[in-house]
């Protein structure tokens, strides 16, 4: 297969759906990166800069939405299709899952016939060994005409050729060729197409295969497109072809598929280790996989709670902001600010600096970057889709399949980003379910950090209850919406990675982002919050807040007043609620009762409102209200019921004395 070389502007990164695209992008591109939706749709595109290999520029790096073809069937294809189309001197970096190489070649043949030079990265290449995959990676790159590259892009390796090829892709010159029927219709349509960077012969394959949109998006680069005559070319060669076009397009390529694999790829006895794949197996069992969950959220306990939220915070809370840092700052503010209404807005007792920063980053920044470590080495270990199979019984019995568990594991990190990845459920009914749950029980990091580690340090009794509470909640809940809302749920399938050991450098270099993100997203909201609480105090609104909400704080929550404030603030930044609630415990405001029973309706409180704004955007205005609306209502009713139990019935009352 011959082949020249060529240098582009921009690459993109192109993939089926879970192969490591993101990882290698965020390797290749570190921190600067922007992510925003593409325009016109829902769907999220990260671009980066990233200096050119060669020197002397920059490459713009764009990791496109994961596509099984591009002949779009999805919104995630179709984004992925017009960023190709859009797209001039780009060349295509296409990672593929080395386990499954024939849906990337699949893809790789389409790519090749759009016109586009092509490196490909054998990513988990490890994991195919260990399944006694052997990839003739020479002979591939041979017979592709593009050079090959085997990753492991959780290790770091084959990260240097990546970054050395990013200067140096392959353009093919040889492509599929398909029965003489469909090349003669390829042939009538090229002298009648527009001009541009894609192959002429693409857009011809792509308009005999049935793809509707592409004949719109070309009418409108060229006005005068002929295409009446563009539809009677397609419509004499369906007539001509004895079987469907884009069905034979296919099982052309398919046959070219086989062809390359049979060459490159042989079978031999799998290596992988069985202590290893024995563990694997445990932790997928139904039985067996429950005290591997329970161990690990012991030892997440421990880690977040015990030394996070326990020995980290207390030194931060007491001695640097207590001792060093807010004294400091008001000295520094009487002296150069001598008016006491700026010194209460940012020392007072709704200080902006003595209350918001030192909750913020004090309270909750080490009690998440303990539990985004965590999260972490679940994420790299392989653990996660384990669960995924484990839970898929569970979530069946609430209209959801196993792989719900990934937006409610992520909903752990943020609600608001799980919201969005609900869209990995595959019909309305399921992503309505997702969401709802989302918003109703699933704690964000800081939140649960927060409740973990300091209602753990006060009682372990206490935080069983929440969540037992909350997980009985989520249960119910599903299983009625499940009942009550139309629709069906799909199939369950997934695939499972082998085991592995993490690395820590991955690890930090996540964390390190996460924890950025949170101090850009989450510190001002606190300050915000806090700011919002001093004028409505300066104002005598916040009582008037508080006796307006009284009737249920005291009478069915058996809460006092000041919690209003936490609830107020729990809108905002549902962490800044719980820490509140958490100071009223410690200035003795709140007994073991009350904190118990107003974190459980912290946890299933409104969703913050940035999780409202993409509840709106992917359901609608009426339906977040509805779900919010409902949310609100049945956390006081469940807040109320426990309050009750917690005090009358014996066998709680002696725990909580």
């Amino acid at each position: 297969m011959t082949s020249k070389l060529h240098t582009p502007q921009t690459v993109i990164l192109v993939g089926n759906p879970n192969v490591g695209k993101s990882v290698i992008f965020g390797l290749l591109t570190g921190k600067y990166v922007t992510v925003s939706n593409y325009p016109g749709t829902s769907v999220e595109v990260v671009e980066g800069i990233i200096a050119a290999p060669a020197g002397g520029g920059t490459l713009k790096i764009i990791d496109s939405p994961g596509v099984n073809s591009l002949i779009p069937k999805s919104e995630d294809e179709e984004v992925t299709r017009r960023i190709l189309l859009s797209t001039a001197e780009g060349g295509i970096l296409q990672i593929a899952d080395a386990k499954n190489l024939k849906r990337a070649l699949l893809i790789n043949s389409q790519l090749s016939d759009m016109g586009f030079p092509i490196t490909l990265v054998l990513n988990m290449y490890d994991e195919a060994e260990e399944r006694g995959i052997r990839i003739d990676t020479e002979r591939l790159e041979q017979m592709l005409g593009m050079a090959v590259i085997p990753a492991v892009a959780t290790e770091r390796r084959g990260l240097r050729q990546i970054r050395r090829s990013l200067g140096q892709f392959r353009h093919r010159e040889e492509t599929v060729r398909f029965h003489p029927v469909i090349e003669a219709g390829v042939a009538q349509l090229d002298g009648l197409l527009p001009e541009g960077h894609l192959s002429k012969r693409f857009l011809a394959l792509a308009l005999l295969a049935g793809d509707r949109k592409l004949l719109g998006m070309l009418q409108a680069i060229q006005a005068d497109l002929p295409v009446a005559r563009i539809e009677e070319i397609i419509a004499a060669t369906a007539e001509a072809y004895p079987k469907p076009l884009g069905y034979g397009i296919l099982k052309k390529r398919q046959v070219w598929v086989d062809r390359i694999f049979q060459a490159c790829v042989r079978a031999a006895k799998p290596v992988r280790s069985s202590r290893r794949e024995q563990l694997g197996n445990w932790a997928m069992h139904p039985w067996y996989g429950i005290p591997i969950l329970l161990m690990l959220l012991y030892i997440m306990y421990l880690f977040v709670g015990r030394f996070g939220a326990g020995v980290c915070v207390d030194y931060l809370e007491s001695v640097v902001f207590g001792e060093w840092i807010t004294p400091l700052i008001s000295r520094v503010l009487a002296v150069a600010l001598p008016f006491r209404l700026v010194q209460d807005a940012l020392v007072g007792e709704y200080g902006i600096l003595s209350v918001g920063l030192t909750y913020s980053v004090a309270i909750v920044l080490p009690v998440v970057s303990f539990f985004f470590i965590f999260f972490g080495l679940l994420e790299d270990s392989g653990y996660l889709p384990r669960l995924t199979v484990m839970s898929n019984k569970i979530f069946k019995k609430i209209g959801l399949n196993g792989r719900a568990v990934l937006p409610m594991v992520l909903g752990l990190g943020c609600d608001t980003m799980a919201t969005l990845t609900t869209r990995i459920l595959d019909t309305k009914k399921e992503r309505i379910i997702a969401t709802l749950l989302l918003a109703l029980g699933v704690p964000c990091s800081a939140q649960l950090g927060v409740i973990m580690g300091l209602l753990g340090g006060i009682s372990l009794s206490a935080l069983i209850v929440v969540a037992v509470t909350v997980l009985l909640q989520l249960l119910i809940v599903g299983y009625l919406a499940a009942k009550v809302l139309p629709g069906r749920s799909s199939d369950f399938l997934i695939e499972i990675p082998p085991l592995r050991i993490p690395q820590f450098s991955n690890i930090l270099v996540k964390t390190y982002h996460r924890v950025k993100w949170f101090l850009k997203e989450a510190v001002p909201l606190f300050m915000l919050g806090t700011f919002i609480l001093f004028v409505l105090s300066r104002l005598h609104l916040l009582s008037g807040i508080e006796r307006a909400i009284a009737p249920i704080l005291q009478g069915v929550l058996g809460l006092p007043d000041r919690t209003a404030e936490a609830f107020i603030l729990g809108f905002l930044r549902r962490d800044y609620g719980s820490a509140g609630l958490f100071r009223l415990a410690e200035k003795g405001e709140l007994d073991l009762v009350q904190l118990t029973v107003s974190t459980t309706v912290m946890v299933l409180f409104v969703p913050c409102l940035a999780n409202y704004f993409v509840m709106i955007k992917e359901h609608g205005k009426k339906k977040a209200l509805y779900m919010v609306s409902f949310i609100l209502v049945y956390a006081v009713v469940v807040g109320g019921v426990l309050n009750m139990i917690l005090r009358e019935m014996p066998l709680f009352s002696g725990v909580f004395r």
